[in-house]
């Protein structure tokens, strides 16, 4: 296809794969619509997208930034009192960046590098969109609004906290994979994994990393697992993969299947008839694209509590459960073992969270991209 323009576009943030599947989301897309166009990602050194961006081919560059640790541990108080030492580099790390690239436009998707880049842009005078992802927003993307061009969020509302004048309502750019399950695809997806396309199936998933309410929760969950018609993917992450293997020997014949990491997610959603999750605004607009039932467990560990206004922004619409992080040892493999099994429920909860669902976001963030 001939070449459509001279675009130079910079597309920051990452730290999380909520952040960065988005981004080379919005990144595609931008190519596919103009394959001429040139792309640029920044992010924070050390971070997965320092991995996970050239992995999908695309040039990452990566700033010094990092975020704050909110434990109480002598090195995260030492790492936090750099901080603003890292702040002022990544600062001036961006403006070379800048100064060197010459960007036609700029998008930031949330994580650390997404603050020192936008910053530098719009004093740059390098017009710039914010892709908010959460139903609340984060203060960096707060401090940044008032010289984005357009801020595209993910839920309704968001007045509170945007001008709405800059607010379009596009929902979060997904894998363009990721479709509600047909019979078709749920036997595909079910002899991908080795399940029995017959019984019911949970799909356990605590992002990237694992999630340790989650591990605890499955663990304390295979004792009695047999008891149950039900076979349950289970993604521990990489942080618990070797305690998840561990608890599952001990009980050889339950149908629990423990993985570090599941690449084929799509296949993982047309085979489950319940999910377990994380309230990540990624996550949510996936389950969403895939009409998924859900139980969410917004993690406790991020800021201004954004994964339960999440959660609740579903619960508000009977289109998901929600257990809290401290109640979910007790309380959330007993609902989930109810719930799998009331097909009615299960029913509306996959068709109202299907309507909540914005798939065609990154080509729309794309084309606003392109206009500038």
């Amino acid at each position: 296809m001939k070449r459509q323009s001279n675009h130079k576009i910079i597309i920051s943030g990452g730290g999380t794969g909520g952040h960065i599947y988005p981004a080379v989301s919005i990144a595609n897309a931008i190519k596919t619509q103009d394959p001429g166009a040139d792309i640029l990602f920044v992010g924070a050194l050390g971070r997965m997208e320092m991995e996970k961006v050239p992995a999908a081919g695309y040039t990452i560059k990566g700033l010094p930034i990092a975020g704050l640790r909110r434990d109480l541990s002598l090195k995260s108080i030492r790492e936090n009192l750099l901080l603003p030492f890292r702040l002022l580099d990544s600062i001036a790390a961006a403006r070379k960046i800048l100064d060197q690239y010459k960007p036609t436009v700029a998008v930031g998707v949330g994580g650390y590098a997404s603050g020192p880049l936008l910053w530098a842009a719009g004093r740059k005078g390098v017009p710039y969109i914010i892709q908010e992802q959460n139903s609340y927003a984060g203060k960096t993307n707060k401090l940044l609004a008032p010289k984005a061009v357009h801020i595209c969020v993910a839920y309704p509302g968001m007045e509170k906290f945007f001008p709405a004048s800059k607010i379009v309502l596009t929902g979060n750019p997904i894998r363009n994979d990721i479709l509600p399950s047909t019979r078709e695809s749920h036997q595909a997806a079910c002899n991908h994994f080795g399940l029995d396309p017959k019984k019911k199936t949970i799909l356990v998933i605590g992002g990237s990393l694992g999630a340790g309410t989650l591990n605890r929760c499955m663990e304390n969950f295979l004792p009695r697992a047999g008891n149950f018609p039900v076979q349950i993917l289970w993604q521990s992450g990489k942080n618990g993969i070797l305690q998840a293997t561990k608890a599952k020997n001990n009980y050889p014949q339950t149908a629990v299947y423990p993985m570090e990491f599941i690449q084929r997610m799509d296949l993982a959603y047309a085979a489950a008839d319940l999910v377990i999750s994380r309230a990540g605004a990624g996550s949510i607009s996936e389950l969403s694209a895939a009409g998924k039932a859900c139980i969410f467990v917004p993690s406790p560990n991020v800021a201004e509590d954004h994964q339960t206004h999440n959660a609740m922004a579903l619960v508000k619409e009977d289109a998901g459960y929600l257990v809290a992080d401290l109640r979910a040892p007790d309380l959330l493999m007993d609902q989930a073992m109810e719930l799998v099994f009331n097909d009615s429920r299960l029913a509306v909860l996959s068709e109202n969270i299907l309507k909540l669902s914005r798939p065609h976001a990154a080509a729309q963030i794309a084309q606003m991209v392109l206009e500038l």
